[in-house]
């Protein structure tokens, strides 16, 4: 009798195990008291804590500021590959105009064939620089800069205010952090950083106390007003169009000299804003393309065809 009991039992509990287990998984589907369903509706099965959590809300390009990078360039080896870096750079930032400026009596076909191709919005402009301005030890590339400045003046001055825009200073032989210009872009009148690699030092930077320039961290004549690199600051649009006259210098400039001498034409350092994290971090570097070795470069053209360097 005893085993007779014991078999029905053992052929009943797969079926009672069944049903507990299905009884079990309905349960888990419905839906706790006052808790919405998972996937917001949709049912597509998404998590609960993305299909809550709103998008990231980003500021419409149209509505950034123009940053306007001025250029200087002249005809060398390194020329195009000292471009295409920068030009890579450029392409990654939103709303960036290139004024590209070269060191030369007309367009060269290197340079106008490159902008053709760079894909951003870019203006190719040229000036010779005077030949008794090219001895060594005078300042360089003023020319082409005062260009790119009456360029960007003639372009706005019929326009209405505001206008607003960055203006900043790109050398073709500098490396550019991607944040340095999401650092620029709030520019309010004159903004600065640090720049590496540049006077014999590391780094050189403007020294902050309590949000405010109270000096300069240099390896060279720091008694200067603005010791501070061509690369090292950004200027409003505002403040070029309000200040028609602020021009790089020729006479009585002295190499090192040009930055103090155009933003004392438009600023005194207790105006100035400091970025990169008050000044204390690198997102610039002077790092100038090495000196190329053509030693085995034959003096006339020997191969078959004509390649673009």
């Amino acid at each position: 009798m005893k085993s007779l009991l014991f078999s029905r039992f053992l052929l009943l509990l797969p079926w009672v195990l069944i049903v507990i287990i299905v009884l079990d998984i309905d349960s888990s589907r419905a839906p706790l008291p006052g808790r919405a369903p998972r996937g917001g509706g949709g049912g597509s099965g998404e998590p609960r804590s993305a299909a809550a959590r709103p998008p990231p809300q980003r500021r419409p390009e149209a509505a950034l500021p123009t940053i306007y990078a001025i250029t200087p360039t002249y005809s060398r080896p390194v020329q195009k590959a000292e471009l295409t870096r920068l030009a890579n750079t450029f392409r990654q930032v939103a709303r960036l105009h290139w004024i590209l400026v070269e060191d030369a009596a007309a367009r060269s076909e290197l340079v106008t064939r490159f902008v053709a191709g760079a894909g951003l919005p870019c203006t190719h402009l040229h000036v010779p620089t005077p030949r008794r301005y090219k001895r060594p030890g005078l300042p360089r590339a003023t020319e082409q800069r005062n260009a790119g400045l009456a360029w960007l003046r003639q372009r706005h001055q019929h326009l209405p205010p505001p206008q607003p825009g960055v203006l900043f200073f790109a050398d073709d032989d500098n490396t550019y952090s991607l944040e340095l210009f999401q650092e620029m872009r709030t520019t309010r009148k004159v903004s600065v950083w640090p720049v590496g690699l540049v006077g014999g030092r590391r780094y050189e930077r403007p020294v902050v106390e309590n949000g405010k320039v109270v000096g300069w961290y240099t390896g060279w004549r720091a008694d200067r007003p603005f010791a501070i690199d061509m690369a090292g600051f950004a200027v409003s649009l505002q403040v070029i169009l309000s200040h028609p006259k602020a021009v790089f210098k020729r006479r009585g400039s002295q190499p090192g000299m040009q930055e103090s001498d155009f933003l004392k034409q438009i600023t005194t350092v207790e105006e100035l804003e400091p970025k990169a994290n008050n000044c204390t971090k690198v997102l610039v570097w002077h790092t100038r393309t090495e000196k190329v070795n053509l030693a085995n470069e034959p003096k006339y053209h020997l191969d078959t065809v004509t390649i673009e360097v």
